[in-house]
């Protein structure tokens, strides 16, 4: 039986991290060497030191060669079928020229943090494209729909010469909205008669979208999408105008068919050049990087916050006063809060 992947056996080789300096990895990825690219998004995920500093190396050296793609979350609930839309959606891209990184996320085991699900192999055909990069990786406990280094993954696809970047989120629901702030495109997909579509899917998220898509219209499930479809687009109306000032179509589509996925990505394309015109798209991008900014300036501090050794040594006594109800959680809080800042000054 032939493999899934004729290109797996090469690309899942085992990294020799140790080995490799980050201007070997620099160089493979701007040489658009896959095996490279999927061995520094694993030295992202690291949580080791050394790998991180080396990680954060790469990543600023590929700065310069990133950002010139669009960037596009397709997210919604599980079932509405994200991976088999990403999959004829990509086949139809890489006809076209285009060169597609797919980062999907997948739920993690609550003990390994690993993915359990692995969608790269439910995008065999796409995966076998030679112009098709497809990397899962777990959410590791991370909330948003998105993995911990998701951000820095797609800078480097996009240093690697990918032009168009797709981030398939978990599909979790309402905290899907995180992922809103590393994308230019926000692609909501959904299902009819799937109960009250309103409720199925937070109105929080269909107020982020830049589209939505019905999926599954095909066979006796047409009329239902056509009906579906209508009640978005009411519920749209209701909503106020988004800062970008694009009015978000409401479209349907069938991955099995092939029925509307074209007009899926112009609606796509339309919004690019609408922004670009706008100066919104570079907008967005620049708040993107503030946003980022801080995340990671939290995430550093919570991490040397937790690996200071005196708050390690105190950190015990403390909580064990929190949970016999001798502590707040605020004073908790404020009396390890103190001994980190005697500890750094």
């Amino acid at each position: 039986m032939a493999p899934l992947n004729p290109n797996l056996d090469h690309q899942s080789r085992p990294s020799r991290s140790d080995a490799r300096s980050a201007a070997d990895y620099v160089t493979g990825i701007l040489d658009g060497n896959r095996v490279t690219l999927s061995q520094a998004i694993t030295l992202l995920e690291s949580t080791r030191p050394d790998h991180r500093d080396t990680a954060r190396t790469v990543v600023e050296e590929c700065l310069p060669h990133s950002g010139d793609s669009i960037r596009v979350a397709v997210t919604g609930v599980p079932g509405v079928g994200k991976s088999t839309f990403i999959e004829a959606l990509g086949q139809r891209l890489v006809a076209a020229g285009r060169h597609l990184a797919v980062l999907t996320v997948d739920p993690s085991s609550e003990r390994s943090k690993g993915s359990i699900l692995g969608d790269k192999t439910r995008m065999g055909t796409l995966a076998s494209e030679e112009d098709a990069f497809i990397r899962p990786s777990p959410t590791a406990g991370t909330l948003g729909g998105v993995a911990p280094r998701t951000r820095e993954a797609i800078l480097l696809c996009e240093a690697a010469g990918y032009d168009t970047v797709f981030v398939e989120t978990v599909g979790v629901g309402q905290s899907e909205i995180s992922v809103r702030s590393m994308v230019d495109f926000f692609l909501l997909l959904a299902l009819a008669g799937a109960g009250d579509e309103l409720q199925g899917i937070k109105r929080g998220i269909v107020e982020v979208a830049d589209a939505i898509a019905i999926t599954k219209a095909d066979g006796d499930n047409r009329a239902p999408a056509k009906a579906a479809r209508a009640e978005y687009e009411k519920a749209l109306r209701l909503l106020s105008d988004p800062d970008s000032g694009w009015a978000p179509p409401v479209l349907t589509c069938s991955s099995q068919t092939g029925a509307g996925i074209d007009e899926v990505w112009d609606a796509v394309e339309r919004y690019r050049a609408y922004t670009q015109e706008t100066g919104f798209f570079e907008e967005q991008r620049r708040r993107q990087a503030q946003h980022w900014m801080e995340q990671a300036i939290e995430q550093r501090l919570h991490e040397e916050f937790f690996s200071d050794p005196d708050v390690q040594a105190a950190r015990g006594d403390v909580e064990e006063a929190l949970q016999d109800g001798r502590l707040s959680s605020l004073a908790a809080a404020e009396r390890l809060l103190s001994i980190y800042r005697d500890s750094t000054s």
